[in-house]
């Protein structure tokens, strides 16, 4: 339909990008899901009658093949949800700079490629929401994981940059900091925190498309999302 809502996101897979294709498709969205293997989301696709799309969001070719895909398939692009992320973990005496490179490649350059784009629709449209998937490393370091806090600190800057130059014409853009760990089917983490201690990812979702259907007098840039138990 000519005025359904379109929703992408790249990154997809399990957890978080299943639960928010499944809430876009109860939303109503027609649901586009783009990840470098996309064999992955067969099943997904069924389920929300989700358009797939390979796509390696670090290759500006791949991020421009895709955008023309989602063009071919309507006008409308409503929201844009950046999930993709790459780590190399160690300490940094250990690490080899091509993995540490890699990832943040994935995590951040991958984000701008894929905002870029989005953004150049949105504008001409006049309206839309990015988000993107942020972590408690994109405000703070640890240990053995500063190719992860390098990548999600540039993330949050992207965000907090391209809020202050898209809202102005009416592109709301928000970074969720994810402070925590999310729930995955059989995860053994689930008995040692109890319940509710780790985050649901479809209470995740639902923020998500809170942001998205915020009213633009009471737009949010950054929310940050924790399980109960766990320490700031």
């Amino acid at each position: 339909m000519a005025d359904q809502e379109r929703a992408v996101i790249v990154g997809a897979g399990s957890g978080l990008s299943a639960a928010l294709a499944r809430r876009c498709a109860k939303d109503a969205m027609a649901v586009v899901l783009a990840a470098r293997d996309v064999g992955k989301l067969a099943a997904l696709a069924r389920e929300t009658g989700a358009q797939t799309v390979a796509c390696d969001a670090t290759q500006a070719e791949d991020v421009e093949r895709l955008f023309a895909a989602i063009d071919a398939g309507g006008s409308r692009l409503d929201l844009v949800v950046y999930n993709a992320s790459g780590r190399a973990r160690g300490p940094i005496i250990e690490l080899d700079p091509a993995a540490v490179e890699a990832a943040i490649r994935v995590t951040a350059f991958g984000g701008f490629l894929v905002a870029r784009q989005a953004a150049m629709r949105m504008a001409r449209q006049g309206h839309g929401t990015i988000l993107f998937t942020g972590a408690s490393a994109s405000v703070k370091g640890y240990p053995r994981s500063s190719s992860f806090a390098m990548g999600k600190f540039a993330l949050r800057g992207l965000a907090q940059s391209l809020a202050r130059e898209l809202q102005p014409q009416n592109i709301h853009v928000g970074h969720i900091v994810i402070d925590g760990g999310i729930r995955r089917a059989g995860d053994p983490r689930a008995n040692e925190r109890g319940p509710d201690g780790l985050l649901e990812p479809d209470a995740i979702a639902d923020t998500y498309l809170h942001l998205h259907r915020q009213h633009r007098s009471a737009w949010a840039w950054e929310i940050e999302l924790r399980p109960w138990v766990e320490n700031f």
